[in-house]
């Protein structure tokens, strides 16, 4: 199986954090059902061009996390994820999403108010899409 992500060697964000965040992701928003085989670290590092090292780590974090589990000789699968869990997680992943946003654009020097201006204009955008 070829997962749908993809790392970037130009973010500051390292590999092995950037592959068990997708993972995450796709985990979360039910891409990857409880069950799901994932490819072996060897095929995945092969897929994405990164070594066995960093893949490894990621799915050693993932699983620490509970998100992934190795059944020895058969392979590694997306674990069953609590309700609970999974929430908590999905506002983790969306908090760390919208902080570094925050920062970039503090860093540009935008302003607080235009921020939130900018925050409220994307909810409608997107409210409005979903509506269509």
């Amino acid at each position: 199986m070829k997962l749908p992500i993809r790392v970037s060697e130009e973010s500051r964000e390292p590999i092995y954090h950037q592959i068990e965040s997708q993972i995450k992701a796709l985990i979360m928003g039910g891409q990857l059902p409880s069950g799901t085989p994932l490819p072996s670290i060897r095929a995945l590092a092969n897929d994405l061009s990164c070594s066995v090292i960093t893949t490894r780590r990621a799915y050693q974090n993932l699983e620490s996390q509970k998100f992934i589990k190795t059944l020895q000789g058969k392979g590694t699968f997306v674990s069953e994820v609590d309700a609970q869990h999974k929430e908590e997680e999905i506002e983790k992943i969306l908090y760390e999403a919208l902080h570094k946003s925050i920062e970039q654009g503090i860093q540009m020097g935008i302003d607080i108010n235009r921020m939130r201006v900018l925050f409220e204009n994307i909810l409608e955008d997107i409210h409005s899409e979903h509506k269509e």
